[in-house]
């Protein structure tokens, strides 16, 4: 089989966008769209000129066909997606603001909602008995998220096989993406996002979200605590940055550890950007970059995201995001990013 650079595995689903702003109570009619944080990180790559394969399970339904057609558009290898003759591949309804990371709670806007409509889906029933092993194993990374875990018994088992040590297992690189309203038992979910981050190489973690699902507060220290083992943990902190803590070749080795700012970005929508963020940082980590390389990618893979009013969007020329990432911090933190800044021939903001 031949290799690729990224695997990704979990959900994607077709999403309806609302045609105006708004409760989903008043809109009056959607936008089609598609939506899930491992295909958006395989589309993000697939455009930064990575190979990269997703695998998942849709329906034999209209909205399955669209996924598949959609991502593959992306550039994203599709082979591997199953098709299951009786369960429906999942939709959901969202509005444009962040999602809640408490019960009852929502982030940045009371407005914002999240309907799903995932139960009994057709990748709900993804297993280590009906998922290819091989395939899934055969890129140079192997990209997963929490979201995968929470939608059933038998997806927790399929991510906890492969979070497993395994000879020859490819880096595992895992995004906490913790979401309250897929998990019925809050102490449950956060037991088994900590056992499957605990066994990835390369984690993502909201400072917000290790608050939220495991009452983790003292900011990306006090996460490195808690998560020892992965030997690259990026801890994303909003609106200041992102620090990530880096252990040298040996077990006992101490960290390198790298903060980098955030840049300041003209928010069109929030959704997607710490799929980007993941891209970006994956796809220079492919290249062999330095830490601090990687994090400016992630921002700036982000920064195309939060741009646009959908989960996915073009991002920068790599020599275009190459120069932006080669330049000194006080340039780095005069950059101001709005709608359209990724074509090359733009001028990029500096205040």
């Amino acid at each position: 089989m031949d290799a690729v650079d990224v695997v990704t595995l979990g959900e994607s689903m077709v999403t309806f966008l609302p045609s105006r702003p708004g409760r989903l109570a008043d809109v009056p009619s959607f936008d089609r769209g598609i939506g899930g944080a491992e295909s958006n990180v395989a589309c993000g790559l697939a455009a930064a000129g990575h190979s990269v394969k997703w695998v998942s399970r849709v329906g034999a339904d209209g909205f399955g066909r669209h996924l598949v057609e959609r991502i593959a558009a992306h550039g994203v290898d599709t082979s591997a997606v199953r098709v299951d003759p009786s369960r429906p591949t999942g939709i959901y309804f969202r509005t444009a603001g962040e999602r809640a990371l408490t019960e009852g709670g929502v982030e940045g806007d009371s407005s914002a909602e999240v309907v799903y409509y995932r139960s009994g889906s057709a990748a709900s029933a993804m297993s280590p008995a009906n998922m290819p092993g091989e395939e899934i194993r055969s890129g140079r990374v192997l990209h997963l998220s929490g979201i995968t875990a929470a939608l059933s018994e038998d997806c927790f088992a399929l991510l906890r096989e492969l979070t497993a040590p395994r000879p020859g297992r490819p880096l595992v690189s895992f995004d906490v993406n913790y979401r309250v309203d897929l998990w019925h038992d809050r102490a449950e979910a956060a037991g088994i996002l900590l056992d499957l981050a605990r066994g990835s190489d390369l984690v993502f973690v909201g400072a917000d979200e290790a608050e939220a699902a495991w009452g983790v507060t003292g900011g990306p220290a006090a996460i490195r605590a808690t998560l020892p083992e992965p030997r690259l943990l990026v801890v994303k902190e909003g609106g200041r940055g992102a620090t990530v803590f880096e252990r040298g070749p040996h077990q006992d080795a101490s960290d390198t550890v790298t903060h980098v700012p955030a840049l300041r970005v003209d928010v069109v929508a929030h959704v997607g950007a710490g799929d980007a963020f993941a891209a970006g940082f994956l796809s220079a980590t492919l290249r062999g970059l330095p830490v601090r390389d990687r994090i400016r990618h992630g921002h700036l893979m982000a920064a195309a995201t939060l741009t646009v009013p959908g989960d996915l969007a073009a991002p920068p020329a790599r020599e275009h995001a190459d120069r932006l990432v080669a330049l000194d911090d006080g340039a780095w933190g005069t950059l101001r990013l709005g709608p359209g800044w990724t074509r090359a021939n733009e001028e990029v903001r500096t205040a």
